[in-house]
């Protein structure tokens, strides 16, 4: 143990630069360039041989250590969210790593660093995986439709779309550490998934004051079908854990013209796939039948947002262990419960054993105008630590711990193309109304 903890501390203020770094340089999903050409010169200056995709951001390296076992990926997030009220936002996109992504990136290029020290990988068997992922951050989704229809990416998060890609072919288990504005490290169950919605009201344009009469307002049937949405918050079980927040992106073009078209953004969240596709398909109806009550139309557009992410239980103790080894006198909280947030990992939790625990070292609300990483000892340097020492117990002494976690692991698919399979059911398009002779044919 004293010697991971002596490998990253010599590289101590090349982490806490690069929190700074990428705090200062923050960029949304699928659009980090700088950040990820930071982290890339990085690797490549210690002898990483890097994959770095010609079309979309963020990289991954393999260390092979020579010696037969289980392979490990570590993931390192690179996007940031929007906050525009934040007083260190891009003054231009609003971004800003209220997030924590800046710590998580900044305790995987330590990670890089200790596993070049002399000596270090002869401590390990199988083979590292190291990866810089972009887009955990489900935002900006009339942005990424148009990079899916270029043909760009196939899923809004960078993890199903890297593992769709074979970029994650080969590995056995998976982990990060997030940030927390917890006084303490923490671990949980998992957390909800959801569905990305994007609905767009089509209306009729006409003179706001001249002719309202011969309009069709898309705006009203927007916030028509919020507040229908509204009404079916009570009929939703506890237990289901859903969520929808929609916000409305576009609401017209000028004050004085009947707006012709509204937009709204939003997602589905809940505890399985089966109540996220129940809850979902009663949002569609509440929204078709407030552009139907305008006589408007509506199109609306469901891809796959993240799975319901579920912590391997093997790994959580692997969390909570490792935790309170290297650090006994900090305190560590294990919650026994799913957060009702979401993430991408929980892809990466329907086919292997995965674990995505908690570092504290942050401040304020999460995705708010008041976060910030005000301990960086603890978000960034004890992260890394934590994090190489689970990457030791599980690949020693021939990988033990990663196969007999393996064995037992139950995954919810047998493989990424039978998940991916199943994900199909979640892509719907087009217009939701037929209006012809006097009637009406929804297709929710």
């Amino acid at each position: 143990m004293q010697d991971l903890i002596k490998a990253i501390d010599k590289n101590r203020q090349a982490i806490l630069d690069a929190e700074r770094y990428i705090w200062k340089n923050p960029e949304t999903g699928y659009k980090e360039f700088k950040t990820t050409a930071y982290l890339y010169e990085k690797f490549l200056a210690l002898g990483y041989d890097v994959v770095k995709p010609d079309d979309i951001t963020g990289f991954y390296t393999i260390l092979d250590t020579g010696r037969h076992g289980p392979e490990v990926l570590i993931l390192g997030e690179l996007d940031s969210i929007i906050c525009p009220s934040h007083p260190e936002a891009d003054v231009q996109t609003g971004a800003v790593h209220s997030c924590g992504h800046n710590a998580q990136c900044a305790a995987l290029l330590g990670i890089a660093y200790a596993l070049k020290e002399p000596g270090i990988l002869d401590k390990f068997c199988g083979k590292i995986r190291l990866c810089a992922v972009p887009a955990e951050e489900l935002l900006e989704i009339e942005y990424r439709t148009k990079l899916m229809e270029e043909g760009k990416i196939k899923y809004f998060g960078g993890k199903p779309e890297y593992l769709s890609r074979g970029y994650f072919d080969g590995v056995d288990i998976a982990f990060m550490v997030h940030t927390t504005t917890n006084d303490c490290c923490i671990t949980q169950l998992g957390s909800v998934g959801c569905v990305a919605k994007r609905v767009v009201y089509k209306g009729v344009a006409s003179h706001a004051g001249g002719s309202p009469w011969a309009g069709k307002n898309a705006l009203y049937a927007a916030t028509c079908g919020i507040n229908a949405c509204n009404a079916l918050r009570e009929t939703f079980k506890e237990e289901d854990v859903i969520r929808f927040h929609p916000i409305i992106t576009q609401g017209g073009a000028m004050v004085n013209a009947i707006p012709e078209k509204a937009e709204i953004e939003s997602y589905v969240r809940g505890m399985s796939f089966e109540a996220i596709q129940t809850a979902n398909n009663r949002l569609n109806q509440a929204l078709c039948g407030a552009a139907l009550s305008l006589g408007n139309n509506v199109e609306i557009i469901d891809k796959p947002g993240y799975a319901p992410h579920k912590n391997d239980e093997n790994m959580i103790a692997l969390a909570v262990k490792t935790y309170r080894e290297l650090f006994p006198d900090k305190p560590f909280e294990e919650k026994n419960v799913y957060s009702s947030g979401s993430t991408d990992m929980g892809d990466l939790s329907t086919i292997m054993p995965v674990v995505h625990p908690y570092a504290c070292g942050a401040t304020g609300k999460g995705h708010g105008n008041d976060y910030y990483i005000t301990d960086p000892e603890k978000a960034c340097v004890d992260s890394a630590k934590w994090q190489l020492y689970m990457l030791y117990l599980l690949l020693k002494d021939d990988g033990k711990l990663a196969k007999k976690i393996i064995a037992e692991h139950k995954p919810l698919f047998k493989s990424k193309e039978e998940y991916f399979a199943y994900c199909e059911q979640f892509f719907s398009s087009g217009d939701r109304i037929e209006y012809q002779d006097g009637k009406a044919i929804v297709k929710l």
